[in-house]
């Protein structure tokens, strides 16, 4: 009785055997060099190999990752798998098959042989690479021009203990905006406070290269608890008009902004990296409070950042509000803010002002600028 399983059994075994017989071995350095690294890079007729060394046997795989071609030989093992140094993706060392559960996402195999001191490899036994079909992220679908009410998102980089809340001036104003967008001009609104968020700090994954910086973030797609993705969602798929909150500390914006923004990163990498336009026809406005004056120096921030990732601004972008640097009673300030009629109204006109920008925005016809944006010099070369 024919048995198809003993036959694909020898038919694979004959053929591994057969391509050693024929094999066409291209030595990759001497052993005693080699053994020295666990793991290791090294580069055959232009192919990237991740080269490990544990119990006394070499193996190799290929030194691109599935993910985003991270280079596994500059990444670190962990027992038998290979951590990728971007997104620490995980194949094992002498198969290439992924991780428990994701055997078949696997990178290519060679077969090597140690001989008269040096080691060899066929590049011609590579096995298949296996990639397995991933499901995109909900924040990579297309970004689409927006239809219906105008939309105003505002964000809150004030930190606040959220079980014991104080009293924000910056809160306060922005809190004033969005009430005046929705009752007064026909608009839907939405408040994220960045203090009720759990997210993570960037990690700085462009420092390893600049690929590792994708979109949607690299820390957003490995961790599905990472709370930044309703910021992502706001400022690149829903908000028309972006109204932006922060107190003044110690002469610069709050701790929580700089942290959203250096996630933020991701956005303006793909302009540097892809040509990829993720912000359009959206504009920006600005509430700076502080009992302390450095007002012109957070605002420069802000305009220079949000303008770098594709944003407009409304005339006069920021309202803003300062004591002085003399002023230490802060309970004075909160006290004027909160009943300041002055304040109160200008913070009504900044939002009035974004939407009558996003409306005219929003009205005229989408143009493909050619020119290469921000701050590309140099095409970054594959």
């Amino acid at each position: 009785m024919f048995n198809l399983g003993l036959y694909l059994d020898f038919k694979n075994k004959f053929s591994d055997i057969n391509k050693m017989t024929h094999a066409k071995w291209t030595s990759i350095g001497k052993i005693e060099i080699l053994k020295s690294k666990s793991l290791q890079e090294i580069t055959v007729d232009k192919i990237k190999i991740a080269l490990t060394y544990k119990n006394e046997n070499f193996a190799a795989v290929s030194g691109l990752c599935n993910h985003a071609g991270g280079p596994l030989g500059q990444g670190r093992l962990d027992g038998d798998y290979i951590v990728c140094p971007w997104h620490n993706w995980k194949f094992h060392s002498q198969t290439g098959q992924g991780e428990p559960g994701f055997e078949k996402d696997c990178v290519p195999r060679y077969n090597l042989k140690t001989e008269a001191g040096e080691v060899f490899i066929d590049l011609d036994s590579a096995s298949p690479r296996g990639k397995l079909p991933h499901p995109k992220h909900t924040l990579a679908r297309e970004v689409s021009k927006q239809t219906g009410p105008l939309r105003v998102v505002g964000i809150s980089t004030t930190n606040m203990d959220e079980a014991n809340p104080r009293t924000s001036t910056s809160d306060f104003l922005l809190e004033a905006a969005l009430l005046h967008a929705k009752n007064n001009a026909n608009t839907d609104t939405q408040l994220i406070r960045l203090s009720a968020l759990q997210f993570k700090a960037c990690e700085g994954y462009y420092s390893k290269s600049a690929k590792a910086c994708t979109w949607p973030c690299s820390i957003t797609q490995m961790d599905s608890k990472d709370e930044m993705d309703q910021v992502y969602e706001a400022i690149v798929h829903w908000a028309d008009v972006i109204i932006i909150a922060t107190p003044i500390r110690w002469g610069n914006a709050s701790s929580l902004y700089y942290k959203m923004v250096e996630r933020l990163n991701c956005v303006q990498n793909q302009i540097t990296i892809n040509n990829k336009e993720l912000i359009k026809n959206k504009t920006v406005g600005m509430i700076i409070t502080g009992g302390q004056d450095n007002i012109q120096s957070v605002a420069g921030q802000l305009l220079g950042f949000f303008s770098e990732i594709g944003c407009v601004f409304p005339p006069f972008p920021y309202i803003a509000h300062s004591r002085g640097w003399t002023s230490e009673d802060m309970e004075k300030n909160v006290s004027q803010v909160l009943h300041s009629k002055e304040l109160k109204t200008a913070a009504e006109e900044l939002v009035e002002r974004a939407l009558h920008t996003a409306q005219i925005l929003r009205d005229q016809p989408d143009k493909k600028f050619e020119s290469r944006a921000g701050r590309k010099a140099h095409e970054l070369k594959e």
